[in-house]
Parts: structure tokens; C-alpha cells; sequence
């Protein structure tokens, strides 16, 4: 369906929903089923100038303007505001011999691995192939896979391509509006549109990873193991581990399906022999009901954390933590362990430090060096199921309150307001607050996580 939106001068054609119009609710959907978008209307853009176009229309009408570019957490629903969507806009093109991929749209990171395997690059992808490249990179990306070696993923963009909140095309790197390219990373889109963004591969074709399912009762005492071993590995290795209450459902294999595990995943980059003897003590330390760990195309590693590969009903909560103590250990069990009536599908915990800790060449807005772990809750349900999983969810943060961190991971931010101050620092929210009232003094994009 095309529409003529009017209300901007020499405004060309774009293709247009609105509610009520049968392609409105597919636009509108998200990878969370519970949280769908509701904005006034659906901008469908094939190319930067529908972009700008759409920027335009909603600036003069005093509408906000949303961005759906293929993430998975959306953090409110966009009432009224112009939403633009990016799918037409997808696609990824490699350049070999400098070892950059230049993204487009909303892109999934499975497009770029895919096209980085052709010439046995990686990217530092996130722990999903579904996810947009562009907006994982928008929030900085930690890469489970090469992140403690490379650091952020936003370390390695060269360019940006965004449409500002005044309508304009701007490309932006270490010379051209620096002020900007720096800010875009780590604010998950508050300060514009980006359409493009170049970023640096690297040269891995295959990578020893995977994840080892252990039988939950098993984690009393894996967890403090898998603690103290984490701390002794090597940049070239990043681990995990997740605490999973698995649904009874097809899709995954019998002994998986309903069952309660602790799942540990792990990735090195170095020979598979050095791999697996880092690996031993903790093979070693319970019993495995599935062990996938093994030298793999790096194409293959996107899928060692399991996550979901569909959209699903979830909610879900996020916490920084500065160390695992004995006694955070035994109240994060008390929240989710063996014996707990939690109805939490999963728990995650990431072991960070490593590069990730370490500052940029250039300046940016990545809130989270120096954070040494990351928690995230995640409860699947209905409607009906909201009210007992939230309440699952407070109950893990509160239990990890004396040991939470401020910081945490742009990405992993589920809540903003006045705590989005803390998450990022006074220093450098206010460098980035700087930066919005310049180039986006009217808070058109405030359909996020938003800096005011």
C-alpha cells in the first residue's frame, strides 16, 4: 500500500501503514509478543531518503519518531509517534582485503556471519543471530565469543551513516562530526537514525565453543567452581552460565524439554587441544546431560547460548554486579536455585573484565568498562503469567542488591528514567546530554532509553 504523507513540502512517496491496515500490526510486531508498538503510523523505508523523509514529516508534526531495526528488547511502545521500520533496507556487502563489513537497515547478525564466513572472518556478533547488527552495536555489543579479547563490538565501527533529528544524511567517523560517530556508541539510538555503519571483522574462521547442560540440583556446587575458574582464564576465552528452567516443548531435544539445568557456555579462539584443557576442570566437576562444546565453524558459535530463535511472550531485568562472594553466590541460589519455586525460564550470568575493560582508542558512551559481571532474568508467560514473573524478577535483583554494580550493559537495560543517569555516570551522561541537545534539541527520538 502507498501512501502521499502530507504536511512536508516536495515530500516524494513512501510506503505507509496506519492503524487499522492489515500490514500496521506485522510492522508494529516485535520479538517480544507481549510488547508490541503502537505508534501512529508505519514508515516502511527502502532507502536513507525514506528516512529522511519520514524524520522530516514527524519533526514537522511535533510526532516522535520511532526506530524498529531488529533488536529484541523494546523499551516502550511508541504511542503516537512515526515509527520507521528498516527490513527493506537490510544487507550486508564484505570487503576481503581491509576485513570491514558495511551493514545496512536491520540487518540480523546471521546475514553478517554469513557473509564474514565466506572470506573466514567473524564479527563480534552478540548470542543470537537474530538480533540487528546495527542496534547491538548501538548499545556498545559485548561479544560472548571474542569480546574479552577485542573488546566492545562498537570499538571496531570506522562509520556511521544517520539520519539526524533536522533531517539530514550525515556520515560520521574519527574525523567527520567525531563529537556524533563517538556518542552513537552505547546509546542505543537517541541520536538519530543509522542506517550504515562500517566495522571491523576479524580473521577466525573457527573457534572452540559451545555449551555443557549440567543437571541443576549439580550447582550448589558448580557455580562457586565455575566462579574461581572464570577468574583464572585467559583474554582469548569468555565464559557463562545460565540457570534454566526449560519449557516442556518440541522444539528442543527429549532430554532437554521441562528439564532444570545449569548451562555453561564457553568460547576460545586459540588451538581446540589448549580449548579443552581450559575447559577440563569443569567437564570434570558434574555430570553432563549435553555437551556441545567442540571446534566449530565461527558461523556455528552464534548458537552457543541457545537462546531463542523465535519470538516468544517474555519479561525481563538486568543488573550489573561488581563480585560473586560466597555469600552473593548463596543469595543468587536462595533467588533461582535448586529447592526455589522460581518461574524464571532462564538466569544468565556473563563473566566480563578482559578487553571489555579497557578504554577506547577514541571516546564513546559505553557505559559498562569495568564492570565485572552481568545478570539478566528472563520469565516467559501470558498476560496472566505477568504478575508472578515480575515478582520473580524484583526478587533476584533485591537478593543481589548488596552486590549490585551501577553500571551495566547499554543492551541490557530494562528500565530507564532517573536510573539511566547512574547506569552511565554523571560525567558521561552529561557528555552525551551535550551531544543530544546539539543535534536532537527537540528530543525527537525519545522512543528508547532517552537522555533528557
Amino acid at each position: 500500500m502507498r501512501r502521499i504523507i502530507d504536511g512536508v513540502d516536495n515530500l516524494d512517496q513512501l510506503r505507509v501503514f496506519r492503524p487499522g491496515e492489515p500490514e500496521y500490526a506485522t510492522a508494529c510486531a516485535t520479538f517480544n509478543v507481549l510488547a508490541p508498538l503502537r505508534p501512529a503510523l508505519v514508515v516502511d523505508a527502502a532507502s536513507a531518503a525514506d528516512v529522511q523523509q519520514a524524520v522530516r514529516y514527524a519533526a514537522a508534526n511535533g510526532l516522535a519518531v520511532a526506530v524498529k531495526g531488529g533488536g529484541h528488547l523494546q523499551p516502550v511502545p511508541g504511542d503516537g509517534a512515526v515509527l520507521i521500520i528498516l527490513d527493506r533496507m537490510a544487507g550486508v556487502t564484505v570487503d576481503p582485503s581491509s576485513a570491514v563489513a558495511r551493514v545496512t537497515g536491520s540487518a540480523r547478525w546471521g546475514q553478517v556471519l554469513d557473509a564474514a564466513a565466506e572470506h573466514g572472518l567473524a564479527p563480534l556478533n552478540g548470542s543470537t543471530p537474530t538480533v540487528s547488527a546495527i542496534g547491538y552495536v548501538l548499545g556498545g555489543g559485548q561479544s560472548p565469543t571474542l569480546g574479552r579479547q577485542y573488546g566492545y563490538a562498537s570499538d571496531h565501527v570506522t562509520e556511521f551513516e544517520v539520519v539526524t533529528a533536522d533531517g539530514s544524511l550525515r556520515v560520521v567517523n574519527d574525523t567527520q562530526e567525531p563529537e556524533l560517530f563517538h556518542a552513537l556508541k552505547g546509546t542505543r539510538g537517541n541520536l538519530g537514525v543509522v542506517t550504515r555503519m562500517d566495522i571491523g571483522l576479524l580473521r577466525h574462521p573457527t573457534i572452540y565453543a559451545g555449551g555443557i547442560f549440567f543437571p541443576g540440583e549439580q550447582m550448589t556446587t558448580l557455580l562457586p567452581l565455575w566462579r574461581d575458574w572464570a577468574a583464572t582464564l585467559p583474554e582469548n576465552a569468555g565464559t557463562s552460565v545460565a540457570v534454566d528452567r526449560l519449557p516442556p516443548v518440541p522444539d528442543l531435544p527429549p532430554h532437554l524439554r521441562g528439564a532444570f539445568l545449569l548451562h555453561v557456555r564457553f568460547a576460545f579462539t586459540g588451538p581446540a587441544d589448549q580449548g579443552e584443557a581450559l575447559l577440563a576442570p569443569i567437564r570434570a566437576a558434574g555430570t553432563a546431560v549435553d555437551d556441545s562444546v567442540a571446534e566449530v565453524p565461527y558461523r556455528d558459535s552464534a548458537l552457543m547460548h541457545a537462546d531463542p530463535l523465535n519470538p516468544l511472550p517474555y519479561v525481563d531485568k538486568g543488573l550489573g554486579v561488581r563480585e560473586l562472594t560466597d555469600e552473593a553466590l548463596a543469595a543468587f541460589l536462595g533467588a533461582v536455585g535448586p529447592g526455589v519455586d522460581c518461574p524464571l525460564v532462564t538466569v544468565e550470568i556473563r563473566a566480563l573484565g578482559g578487553a571489555l575493560d579497557r578504554a577506547p582508542a577514541a571516546p564513546d558512551a559505553v557505559p559498562s568498562r569495568g564492570l565485572p559481571f552481568q545478570v539478566l532474568g528472563i520469565g516467559a508467560g501470558g498476560p496472566d503469567d505477568l504478575p508472578r514473573l515480575r515478582a520473580a524478577l524484583d526478587r533476584l535483583v533485591e537478593a543481589l542488591r548488596p552486590w549490585r554494580y551501577e553500571h551495566q550493559m547499554a543492551n541490557f537495560m530494562t528500565a530507564g528514567g532517573a536510573g539511566l543517569r547512574d547506569v552511565y555516570g554523571p560525567e558521561l551522561y552529561g557528555s552525551v546530554l551535550a551531544v543530544k541537545h546539539k543535534y536532537d534539541p527537540d528530543n525527537l527520538f525519545r522512543v528508547n532509553f532517552n537522555f533528557v
